[in-house]
């Protein structure tokens, strides 16, 4: 069962820098795809940033500059370290994966396993 966890989520500045992390039990990051949403209030979930079983990464072009996604295989964990943050960047941040190897999408619906999701206040 593949099951996913959020957090870092919280109540930051803006202009600061945030991450987050995504622990993935029941598949190897080797072997699956994640990817990272952000759904704001009142708007549907948009993918940011995806990385692939083959650590191949893939960035959203609105969020590349500000954005960086990594993983650490050891601890099966995924991160998103988002800059200069706005209030645009409010909302619930949910990574999803995926246990296909070579593929990668930004359409939430090609995505079965999700976490519960992180809430991120950016105030000024």
């Amino acid at each position: 069962q593949v099951q996913l966890v959020e957090s870092g989520g919280g109540s930051v500045q803006a202009g600061s820098s945030l991450r987050l992390s995504c622990t993935v039990s029941g598949v190897t990051l080797e072997s699956a795809a994640v990817t990272w949403f952000h759904q704001a209030p009142g708007e549907e979930r948009e993918g940011l940033a995806c990385i692939i079983s083959n650590g191949d990464i893939y960035y959203q072009d609105h969020i590349r500059d500000r954005c960086t996604i990594s993983r650490d295989n050891n601890r099966n964990t995924v991160y998103l370290e988002l800059d200069s943050l706005t209030s645009e960047d409010t909302g619930v941040y949910y990574c999803a994966a995926d246990g296909r190897t070579g593929w990668g999408s930004f359409h939430p619906t090609e995505y079965h396993h999700w976490g519960q999701g992180t809430r991120v206040t950016v105030t000024s």
